[in-house]
Order: structure tokens, then sequence, then C-alpha cells
């Protein structure tokens, strides 16, 4: 049998197959209200990275179910970057994974069962590497690849971290580098080496386990992942949130060094379009940007970088942390400031 190239059998890959922030909040504009459940500590309102659930005093359920179409052609890695991309959303509340379900789509009659079991086993290792078990799920044929899980988390209600509580005068800490989207798309193009596929599996499959530990300061305001809608889409939630406004400086946001050059031959996939689109009049870029930066700012990140919202006298130690976790793209890369809810880009 030909060898099967994993990313050939879907339309689109990994979170750049999101539905368009505009179109995806348009869709739901009728699930926004807070429902009448009073444990119901998080729900859809604020678009934040997952459901939270009051159990008790000291106990609160976090859950959330991520899932995509392969990215890369590797199933192994495939498996594994979208195991941690789900995983992500759970230390993005700030609370600490203890259970996973896998969700598993796939062309049965077109993959071999090998390719399925790898794809399986990658998502598995990260699970592992979590410290939690990959309890089960449920699987169907689908006519495209689709694997990704649904995770369960535990946070003290006094720990929880929303997207939706920066403060003014907050530092935005970003713990990932961008390039993701690039990188992937100019490895669908045949256009990236070695290190570049392992700087795209370096960033995709490091767990985001960082945020777990900044539950506990109170000096971290807000959370959130940055992933399909791109640094400039989720940025935007956490002002929407706050009622405040994002002032970013661009020489400052870490990009993935292999991805750098793809960004200025402006490669990327559609989603970076689609985003760019939906942001209008809620995006101010500075005159002097070139159009490859603008177009970065909205490239998906599957399995991106967690963004902080900090106050300034604990974005030393917040920053200091990112990076005894191994995070070396970790930067501080602008300020929230009084303001309408719009992301200022210089």
């Amino acid at each position: 049998m030909a060898e099967i190239k994993l990313t050939q059998l879907s339309h689109g890959g990994g979170c750049g197959c999101k539905i368009a922030p505009a179109v995806l909040e348009s869709i739901l504009s009728t699930a926004k209200e807070k429902m009448a459940f009073p444990n119901l500590l998080v729900g859809a309102e604020t678009s934040d990275d997952a459901a939270v659930y009051q159990l008790n005093a000291s106990q609160a359920i976090v859950a959330t179910t991520d899932f995509f179409m392969p990215i890369v052609d590797d199933a192994y890695d495939f498996g594994r970057i979208a195991a941690t991309n789900a995983l992500s959303d759970i230390y993005a509340m700030g609370a600490t994974p203890i259970m996973a379900l896998a969700i598993v789509g796939m062309p049965v009659k077109v993959l071999p069962v090998e390719t399925i079991r790898d794809i399986l086993s990658g998502g598995e290792s990260v699970c592992h590497a979590a410290g939690i078990p990959l309890a089960g799920g449920h699987s169907i044929d689908s006519p495209e690849p689709i694997y990704g899980l649904v995770a369960l988390g535990v946070v003290h209600p006094d720990q929880l971290k929303r997207n939706s509580e920066a403060q003014d005068g907050d530092v935005l800490i970003l713990g990932k580098g961008l390039g993701v989207g690039v990188l992937a798309q100019a490895m669908k193009k045949g256009e990236l080496d070695d290190k570049g596929y392992q700087a795209l599996i370096a960033s995709t499959t490091k767990l985001n386990t960082v945020g777990a530990e900044l539950a506990a300061m109170d000096g971290v305001h807000a959370l959130t992942d940055v992933t399909g809608f791109g640094l400039l889409g989720h940025a935007l939630e956490v002002c929407k949130g706050a009622k405040l406004a994002a002032h970013i400086d661009m020489t400052d946001v870490p990009v993935i060094e292999e991805a750098r050059v793809f960004a200025e031959q402006g490669c990327g996939p559609g989603a970076i379009e689609r985003n760019l689109a939906s942001f209008g009049e809620h995006v101010d870029f500075g005159a002097d940007l070139p159009e490859w930066q603008l177009r970065l700012l909205a490239d998906p990140q599957t399995s991106g970088g967690l963004l902080a919202a900090v106050a300034s006298e604990q974005a030393d130690e917040v920053l200091a942390r990112f990076q005894r976790a191994g995070f070396g793209y970790a930067a501080k890369i602008g300020r929230l400031a009084a303001g309408e809810a719009r992301v200022i880009v210089r």
C-alpha cells in the first residue's frame, strides 16, 4: 500500500479547522446568557476555555473537549498534538487534569489499523506524561480522520482562572512563540525541513502544565490559551470579558525561529484571512507594521501558549515560572489599559 499522508485526507488541519470567530459568534449568539445553575461557575457566556462546575467549597470540576483533523502526516505525532491541545484548556483554567476520554473518527476503509493505533498511542502517551488515565472514549467511521479528547480537571474555586477577569494595568505574558500555522502550511507545501518540523512538534506537544502552578498566584488575574483564533482573537476575548484595551508591542511578540522566514514570504493557512475578517474594527494596527506581521498575529496556533494577564508587580515572577518550566519563548508582550475592548498593536 502506498504511504498515506494524513493531511491529504482532510480539508483542514489542527486548530485551523475552527469555525471563524465572527461565524461562531453568530451561531452561538442565543447561547451566551448565564444559565440558571448557581454551581455553574463558567459556562458559554465569556467564550472561556472550559466549563466549570463547583462541587463543594474546595473543589470544582473543569470539563472541556477539543478535537480536529490532522495537522501533520505522522500518526503518532498527530495523536500527541491533539491530546496536548485538548489538555491545554484544563491548564488554561488554572486546573489540574484528572482524566480524559478519546474522541475518534476515522475512515476505517482508508487508513490501516496500524495507523489508527499509532494516533491513539500518541494521545495516550501525552495523557501518561500528564499523569492521568485515558479511560475510554467513543469512535465512529468518518470520511476524514478526527482525533481529540474530552478532558476533566479539578481546581479550587478560589483559584479558578477565567479569561474575563483581567485588570487595568495588567501585563500580558505569552508562553509560546507564534508560527505553528505557518510551519504546518509550509509542511503541506513540502517546504519544511527536519529542523522546522521538529520545532513544530516541540511547540505543539509541550504541555501547558505551568497553568496549574499559576493558579495559586493572586496576581495572575486571567488566563487563556492561544489556539485557532490566533493571538489577536484570544487577546480580544480577554479584552471583551474585562472591558479593557490591550496594547501589544510587536517587537516583543515571540515568533518560532523556524517560522519567521516562511511568515515573511506570506506563507500561512487560509484561517488567517478568516480570522482577520472577523476582528474588524476591534483591532488597530500600527501603520508601519508589515503585512506578514499582521498575518502572523492571526495565525491559528494549534496547541499554542498560555496568555496570562498579570499584575505588574508579579510579572517578572510569572515570566520566570514559564522559563523554569521550559518555555523558552515566553515573553511580556504588552499591557491592558482602560478603553474600548480592542487590541492595539504597534
